[in-house]
C-alpha cells in the first residue's frame, strides 16, 4: 500500500513528500500537473536521465545548478555544445559529472531539434504516450508500463539516450500524463482537474 502522510499543517500528502521540505513543495506544486511547455518537457527527460542510479532528492537540490549549465534548458543552445563544454561541465561541481549523461542530455537536446520539426512539438509526442486508462490499483506503485516502455521504446529508435522505461515512467508521472498521487492525497483530485482541463496548444 502507497503511504499517506499527514503534515504538521494538517494536509494528507503522499509519503514519499515527507522526505524533505523540498520534497514537499516539490510535491504539492508541480509533481503531476499537466506539461506541455516543450522547455520544460526536454529539462525534466534530461534530468531523470540524470537521476539513473541516484535520487530524486540528488537532482532536485541540484535543479538550479543544472539549469544554469544547460542554459535553462532551451534545447537549441544545447544542441549547439561540443567537447569544450562536456570538458567545462564535468568540472562543474554543482551538477553530476557524468560523461555519458552530459553527453546523452547534448545529443537529445539534438534530437529535441528533429522531433520538433517532425512532429511540431515535443508536447504533441510525449502527450501521445498519455495511457488511456489508468492501470495502476493505487496499492503498488510500478515503476514502469507498457506506456513507457513504448515511450522509450519510439525515444530510441529516435536515437535519445538514457531513456529506458523507468526514466520514462518517472518522467510520465511527473510531467502528468498519469495521476499517480496515492488515494487520499490531497493533491490527487487537484492533479485530476488539472489534467481535465489540460489542451496542448
Amino acid at each position: 500500500m502507497v503511504e499517506i502522510v499527514t503534515g504538521e499543517d494538517g494536509v494528507a500528502r503522499c509519503g514519499w513528500s515527507s522526505a524533505t521540505p523540498q520534497y514537499q513543495q516539490y510535491h504539492d506544486s508541480e509533481w503531476g500537473y499537466p506539461v506541455g511547455d516543450d522547455r520544460r518537457l526536454f529539462e525534466k527527460i534530461c534530468l531523470e536521465g540524470f537521476q539513473s542510479g541516484l535520487s530524486w532528492r540528488t537532482i532536485l537540490e541540484k535543479r538550479e545548478n543544472f539549469r544554469a549549465a544547460f542554459h535553462d534548458f532551451d534545447f537549441h543552445k544545447v544542441a549547439d555544445f561540443h567537447e569544450d563544454d562536456v570538458e567545462r561541465l564535468l568540472e562543474d561541481a554543482g551538477i553530476i559529472r557524468h560523461r555519458g549523461k552530459i553527453e546523452a542530455t547534448i545529443n537529445n537536446a539534438r534530437r529535441a531539434i528533429e522531433m520538433v520539426e517532425d512532429e511540431g512539438s515535443l508536447a504533441a509526442f510525449f502527450w501521445r504516450y498519455e495511457p488511456r486508462e489508468r492501470l495502476w490499483d493505487g496499492k503498488h506503485m510500478p515503476g514502469f508500463t507498457e506506456a513507457s516502455t513504448a515511450l522509450s521504446k519510439d525515444l530510441k529508435k529516435r536515437g535519445w539516450k538514457f531513456v529506458g522505461p523507468t526514466t520514462a515512467y518517472a518522467f510520465m508521472q511527473a510531467m502528468g500524463l498519469v495521476n499517480d498521487h496515492a488515494p487520499g492525497c490531497a493533491a490527487r483530485d487537484k492533479v485530476e482537474a488539472a489534467r481535465a482541463k489540460f489542451r496542448l496548444k
